[in-house]
């Protein structure tokens, strides 16, 4: 038996955007959130990995989408 997984409890992750008290995630601010929610080949990374809220994490994808549409965020990263 290994104690050390059995007596921590992994902690919970907190929703950054509801911690800055973001009502709207919009495309256009979204460069300031894309070195979080971006891995390096420009993939969302999913909210298990970032601890975003479900509520947050719908409107993120819309607004990476959006932004990649009008070429604000790349599609994929070389």
């Amino acid at each position: 038996m290994d104690r050390n997984n059995r007596s921590r409890k992994p902690r919970r992750k907190v929703c950054a955007f509801c911690a800055d008290k973001v009502e709207n995630i919009d495309y256009k601010t979204i460069g300031k959130y894309s070195r979080k929610v971006l891995s390096e080949r420009a993939k969302i990374i999913p909210r298990r990995v970032t601890g975003t809220c479900a509520r947050h994490q719908r409107q993120l994808t819309v607004a990476v989408k959006r932004a990649r549409h009008i070429a604000l965020l790349p599609f994929v990263n070389d």
